[in-house]
């Protein structure tokens, strides 16, 4: 009963870290981009922020999966977690093609959507984690 709620918040911990760091790094990627229009080493490192980025959604699946089924929280962030994977990819595959006219805007968009869903975890009112999977523990 009591290593439920200190497993619990660990998971919730670590969903936040991984929104936040994949929010850090699409904020990065805006920032390489820029460098990448004007100096010549700057499509190396916007290249290196796209592993990063990548990396990151996909912590950000697996720390939502770890939430919801070990530590009994909603599924509803595998759902945002995929939906930034899939955006990723987009975005990966977009930028490889040079199809800037919408590689820049769907950039844009998924920072502004990171932001949001970082603001919704970090901020959003406490709720217990799963009250049925709660009361079948004890």
């Amino acid at each position: 009963m009591g290593s439920a709620a200190p497993r619990g918040g660990r998971l919730t911990a670590f969903v936040r870290v991984s929104i936040a760091l994949q929010t850090v790094a699409i904020f990065f990627q805006a920032v390489t981009s820029g460098i990448a229009m004007s100096a010549p080493y700057g499509e190396m490192l916007h290249s290196a922020g796209a592993r990063g980025m990548y990396a990151a959604s996909m912590l950000y699946v697996l720390a939502a999966i770890l939430a919801w089924r070990p530590g009994g929280g909603s599924a509803r962030p595998i759902l945002y977690s995929t939906g930034f994977l899939l955006l990723a990819s987009l975005q990966v595959v977009l930028g490889i093609a040079h199809v800037m006219g919408v590689h820049l805007p769907l950039g844009v968009l998924m920072f502004g959507l990171s932001l949001l869903d970082l603001g919704r975890v970090a901020f959003g009112r406490a709720r217990p984690v799963n009250p049925g999977h709660a009361a079948s523990l004890s």
